[in-house]
């Protein structure tokens, strides 16, 4: 008889680690001390910590739409989104959108294909009076090292020298190849990106693609920063597809700022674009090319930085976050990142940047970043003539500016990581 009742309880039940519990005569007290998610044990008071912060992220969906690729995007009514949890922003007017666009004098030579976002494959969009938000689950929070560093990148490492140097000087496994641009007063940037699917060799690495908006000391703890690209992150979405993504910090990425949505800051308007969802299709070798313009400027009446994907505004950046930034930019980077992970150790990643290929391969095997613009006090857009570049290690990544009247300053760029010449 007892038998048959705990046989009809665990069929009810289906769980094989309870049944498991209790064959071995481990006490109730045990089974509900632990959880189990992406196959690791979790103590309990770190799940309940984790249940917690997730609550505060995804808010109540007024929809919700599951993409091909295993993402849930939720509608969240717009003035409920995680932004409007920052103490500063509790009284914000949303801006629903800027006054103007930034003015161009310039033709679009559109001659490759615009890449869009794979949860749109149906035609799906979220209703009106809400925004996508892509949905954070216990296993993305559990990849991380820990809760407080979940959404967050390092801080920056401090430059090699105390001469000038861009922001991106490498650190703690970061290489780059970028290309950069600097003035007294700088008020957006404009891009068009080469989309493709980089290898990353382990789950701790990274390979994005980005625009930075940067003031404040290189040098210091008050660097602001507003950045927006596509990245292929394993340990942050839980998969190797290329997404949009956005970060901002206003204190050199020290306390302030996140990944996407994953903390309060921006604003988003749009219920067409999610950040953080994937981009798709992406390019092939010595195939069709697909591309993404990212634009990120200051409105000049009400100084909030907003960010276009395509011709589509997706949201704002409030000037309240910022300290240089709720001014001007002092200078704009355009380029690729990637993390080696084994940097410590002598010995590199074989982590691609671009398309991994350098960037003597050209159209159709290189990534590519073109028509180049930066935007002027007047709200205008004008072509940058000529950019500075910086690549630390040529053997492992690498990029070539050039300019011409149709895609004005451009530049290749990638690379392979570990190869013969990169050990």
């Amino acid at each position: 008889m007892w038998g048959a009742a705990v046989t009809e309880k665990l069929g009810r039940l289906r769980l094989p680690f309870l049944i498991l519990l209790l064959l071995l005569g481990l006490s109730s007290s045990r089974v509900v001390s632990l959880a189990y998610a992406a196959g690791r044990r979790v103590s309990e008071p770190r799940m309940r910590r984790i249940r917690k912060h997730l609550e505060i992220i995804n808010k109540p969906p007024a929809f919700t739409i599951q993409s091909p690729d295993g993402d849930f995007i939720d509608c969240i009514h717009e003035r409920r989104q995680p932004a409007f949890d920052h103490p500063l922003l509790k009284h914000h007017k949303v801006q629903k959108a800027p006054p103007d666009l930034p003015r161009s004098h310039k033709i679009d030579y559109n001659i490759t294909e615009g890449a869009w976002q794979a949860w749109h494959v149906n035609g799906t969009r979220c209703p009106k009076g809400t925004v996508p938000i892509r949905r954070t689950n216990v296993d993305d929070v559990l990849r991380a090292k820990s809760l407080c560093e979940y959404g967050k990148k390092k801080k920056r490492p401090q430059p090699l020298s105390t001469q000038y140097v861009p922001d991106v000087i490498s650190g703690n496994g970061h290489e780059h190849a970028i290309a950069y641009t600097g003035s007294s007063e700088l008020y957006g940037a404009k891009a068009t990106i080469n989309v493709w699917d980089p290898w990353i060799e382990h789950g701790n690495e990274f390979s994005l693609s980005q625009v930075w908006i940067l003031s404040g000391s290189f040098d210091g703890s008050d660097l602001n920063s507003i950045e927006a690209g596509w990245q292929v992150s394993p340990e942050l979405y839980g998969d190797s597809r290329p997404r949009l993504f956005t970060y901002w910090t206003s204190d050199s990425y020290q306390a302030t700022g996140c990944y996407n949505l994953l903390c309060s800051g921006f604003i988003q308007t749009t219920r067409k674009i999610a950040i953080g969802a994937a981009i798709s299709p992406v390019s092939s070798f010595s195939g069709n090319q697909f591309d993404i313009t990212i634009l990120i400027w200051k409105d000049p009446k009400f100084g909030n930085w907003w960010l276009r994907f395509g011709e589509t505004l997706v949201g704002y950046w409030p000037s309240e976050l910022f300290t240089h930034l709720a001014d001007h930019a002092t200078m704009v980077e355009f380029g690729g990142e990637v993390v080696n992970s084994r940097a410590e150790y002598g010995a590199h990643t074989t982590t691609q940047m671009g398309s991994g290929r350098f960037a003597e391969d050209g159209f159709g095997r290189a990534s590519y970043f073109r028509n180049l613009e930066v935007v002027d006090s007047d709200n205008s857009l004008s072509a940058i003539q000529s950019i500075s570049t910086l690549a630390e290690d040529t053997d492992c990544y690498d990029i070539r500016s050039s300019y011409d009247e149709a895609w004005g300053s451009h530049f290749y760029y990638g690379g392979p990581g570990k190869n013969p010449r990169c050990p």
